[in-house]
């Protein structure tokens, strides 16, 4: 198997397993729903929260959930070339 389809293996793997998967809905929801309570708190406390800022509030948990899920994938890949070398 050459040095690219073993890698799209990996990444296949890494999104395979619970552990990132875990990992991401931990630390990338927490992150980004902290984010969104900064960035849109004020508008929800006093109300004057519209179509924007609900859309902003559930974007915003999403993308950390996203960067922490690659972030975690790529990690696991990382891992398991370091193994295969070895």
């Amino acid at each position: 198997m050459n040095s690219a389809a073993s890698r799209r293996a990996l990444w296949a793997q890494a999104f395979r397993q619970r552990s990132v998967w875990m990992r991401a809905l931990r630390l990338g929801l927490s992150v980004g729903f902290l984010q969104a309570v900064v960035n849109q708190g004020d508008h929800w406390m006093s109300g004057t929260a519209d179509g924007t800022v609900l859309l902003k509030s559930i974007v915003s948990p999403l993308i950390g959930f996203a960067l922490v899920l690659v972030s975690a994938a790529e990690t696991w890949v990382q891992r398991g070339e370091e193994q295969l070398q070895s």
